[in-house]
């Protein structure tokens, strides 16, 4: 059996048991699924394999929450920094070639100018005629070469110049893709930590109002477990269009981590916060979900939502943590609606 043969072989047996894995362990059929498991069983990404094995000791169900969560964290990370480093690699090399360009334009003019003087040092006396027309013909043949250098010049520079602004564009676009979470088209946790401790640093220097609100789909692993996987991932979505049609000036709506929404809203207080949750609580009440596949209806989504406002002192970690602890009161008091930090002093 040939090398080329051999290593088919091992990966299509790979791919069968990354196949099988899927199945005894009840994980979504989708793309990131396969590049998960397949991570995890070749063991390519080590630190990937410990935390999959974590959740096989732990139960055996691996789930869609357990998989976007490897998957942006290990996956989809490691993709997006190759590609900012191909593009980076590829604008700093564009750039040593405009600068060998100028260089040789800047050596190519100093020949020309260091010509023009000896060639001026060297002009004839006016009567001699025969020397006075090969020293203009030196002239103007030195000249039409240095206007040609340069139109050449001009040219190269205007071609580097469109490569690095594609390059650049192609640079922002990783950096946007590396910001937002694949499945609904909102931020992702990166971004939303980054977001939220730019907003702490503004309300702790300025005393500008910052306020929390942590959604979380109710009853979501129903969905998943009565009407599969891909209607979940349409709930998912239903729900982020929802808070983006809602969305208030300056706030940044963010998926959290699997069926979680966590929304920023800067200079906002706590009651202006509730009302926000609440507004896409009630606009959610009013949509019906229905399966695209079927067109069968399967009825209306609701959310609970915990509302937290920055207090002196808080921190990033700290005011999440209220938040949260918002949001499971919500829960535990029945779902579908809104609980802000204040009841859980009461």
């Amino acid at each position: 059996m040939t090398n080329a043969v051999a290593k088919r072989v091992d990966e299509d047996d790979l791919a069968d048991r990354v196949v099988a894995a899927m199945r005894l362990h009840r994980s979504p059929s989708h793309p990131r699924t396969f590049e998960v498991w397949y991570a995890h069983l070749s063991g390519t990404i080590p630190a990937l394999s410990a935390e999959l094995q974590q959740g096989l000791d732990s139960g055996g169900f691996v789930g869609a929450t357990v998989i976007d969560g490897l998957y942006n964290r290990y996956l989809a990370t490691e993709r997006l920094a190759q590609e900012a480093n191909r593009t980076s690699s590829q604008i700093l090399e564009e750039i040593a070639g405009l600068t060998r360009q100028i260089n040789e334009a800047v050596d190519a003019s100093e020949l020309y100018h260091s010509e023009i003087s000896a060639l001026s040092e060297q002009g004839p006396a006016s009567a001699d005629r025969t020397m006075l027309r090969k020293w203009v013909e030196t002239l103007v043949l030195s000249t039409r070469s240095e206007v040609a250098r340069k139109a050449t010049l001009e040219s190269k520079l205007r071609d580097s110049a469109r490569e690095i602004s594609h390059l650049r564009d192609a640079l922002e676009t990783t950096r946007i893709e590396a910001q937002t979470d694949a499945l609904t088209g909102l931020a992702n946790r990166r971004h939303f930590e980054e977001r939220l401790q730019a907003c702490f640093e503004v309300a702790t220097s300025d005393g500008i109002p910052l306020t929390l609100v942590i959604a979380d789909v109710d009853y979501f692993k129903r969905f998943n477990d009565d009407h599969g996987h891909a209607t979940g991932d349409q709930v998912l979505r239903l729900v982020a269009q929802t808070m983006t049609e809602h969305m208030v000036d300056r706030a940044v709506i963010t998926r959290f981590g699997g069926e979680e929404f966590a929304i920023i809203l800067p200079d906002t207080n706590l009651n202006d916060g509730k009302l926000y949750a609440e507004s896409v609580r009630q606009a959610l009440l009013k949509r019906e979900l229905i399966k695209r596949s079927t067109n069968e209806k399967l009825g209306r989504i609701t959310i609970s939502s915990g509302v937290a406002a920055y207090k002196l002192g808080d921190t990033p970690t700290s005011l999440i943590e209220r938040a949260d602890q918002a949001l499971l009161a919500a829960k535990r008091t029945g779902r579908n609606r809104t609980v802000t930090q204040d009841a859980l002093t009461r």
